[in-house]
């Protein structure tokens, strides 16, 4: 028998029973369709948290007060107070870092912003002028905090999109007079729109200096310090010196924590990695289920035509020959299932898009691989046994049966 005649032997056997073959179609599409779409998630996921690390700054080091190590029980600490608080001084002594081009300090809090009547809560941020371009924000008018004294501060704040909506609607924002708590402030800038971010919603923020912020809040500590190497091979130097620094200035205990952006990254990337190949596992299962109602398929198959069968080999057709046939038609099978199944898969993915324009629902190339390798193997494995079956029947008997 010629590969045309075989082929056309397994497709005359697949579309002579639309029902059966239909349903082995359809397992092994959801098979795949499954494999495409769970992987999309889980690697949608790992790109959106790393596009959101990255857009908090580039070449990030953030010094935390407190130490985040587990060294165990140390005597010399028992008899010590709790870890400083981190100050703007602190922050200050980092610009004497060499390998550090910008320092911006951060305090953080909650205050009611008001004008013209109208009151709402927000979140205030209080910094200094390097926190706009540390952390990659746009300004759509006026401009950004003063380059001053970070112990004076002055009686401005930079407002966020939503909030200059809200309160002012079409009239202009920049030089009008807010109150921010119980301080009457002069808006001086606009950010740019760009929703939410990590814990912070960027539309919905008040910026102010970082001296006056302390004041509202009646608090001399900062949230966090950010830092920016000069480079991104600068961000380990800029992480040792910073460690250096509060230590010198924290009578030589070391009782921050320094994270770098890259190391986040690292940690997110690779959980987040592990997450999809997990996904990618459990929706696989669905391929073996798929392969084994190929197999039943394929048996039924072999029952149903034992005449014809038994009529091949008594023409001449060989064991190997009536093997090729019925793996011809698993393939075949597989190879329509596998391939509705990346079309499906990906008009799910699709519409996650649409429905999450944020979300990168893209399926990675090695899982559309993967799943569509995974389902014509799992196809032909399981076409083995029900192809060997019909190779063993005995001619003479199989027409008798027949």
């Amino acid at each position: 028998m010629r590969l045309a005649d075989t082929l056309r032997f397994a497709r005359d056997a697949a579309t002579g029973y639309p029902m059966r073959t239909s349903l082995s179609v359809l397992a092994m599409s959801i098979g795949v369709a499954a494999v495409v779409i769970l992987t999309a998630l889980g690697d949608g996921a790992r790109r959106y948290v790393v596009g959101q690390f990255s857009s908090i700054g580039t070449n990030l080091v953030i010094v935390l007060p407190g130490r985040s190590g587990t060294g165990g029980f140390n005597p010399a600490n028992a008899i010590t107070t709790t870890p400083r608080d981190l100050t703007i001084d602190d922050a200050s002594a980092l610009r004497r870092s060499p390998a550090v081009s910008r320092v911006a300090p951060l305090t953080v809090g909650t205050s009611e912003i008001s004008f013209g009547g109208r009151l709402r809560e927000v979140m205030v941020a209080g910094s200094t002028a390097e926190f706009i371009p540390i952390r990659n924000f746009e300004l759509a008018q006026g401009r950004g905090l003063p380059e001053e004294d970070w112990n004076r501060g002055s009686s401005v704040a930079v407002i966020g999109d939503k909030i200059r909506e809200e309160l002012f609607g079409n009239q202009p924002a920049v030089g009008q007079l807010i109150r921010v708590g119980d301080r009457r402030l002069r808006v001086v800038g606009v950010l740019k729109s760009l929703g939410q971010g990590l814990g912070m919603n960027t539309d919905e923020l008040v910026i102010v200096p970082v001296a006056l912020a302390q004041a509202m809040f009646n608090s001399n500590t900062l949230f966090r310090i950010l830092v920016e190497a000069k480079s991104r091979e600068a961000i380990p130097e800029a992480r040792e010196q910073a460690m250096e620094i509060i230590k010198q200035r924290h009578r030589g205990e070391e009782d921050i924590t320094v994270i770098t952006q890259d190391a986040v990254l690292a940690t997110f990337d690779k959980l987040l990695g592990a997450l999809t190949l997990g996904v990618a596992g459990i929706a696989a299962i669905s391929l073996a289920v798929a392969g084994i109602l190929v197999m039943n398929v394929m048996l039924v198959a072999v029952t149903q035509r034992t005449g014809e069968i038994g009529l091949l080999k008594a023409l001449g057709a060989t064991a190997q020959t009536i093997r090729l046939a019925f793996l011809a038609e698993a393939a075949m099978l597989s190879t329509v299932g596998a391939l509705l199944g990346y079309l499906l898969g990906q008009l799910g993915a699709f519409a996650l898009r649409q429905a999450f324009p944020v979300f990168p629902a893209y399926p990675p190339d090695w899982a559309v691989i993967a799943g569509l390798s995974t389902a014509l193997i799992t196809g032909l494995l399981f076409g083995v046994m029900p192809a060997r079956r019909a190779a063993r029947l005995d001619p003479v008997q199989a027409l008798m049966k027949h």
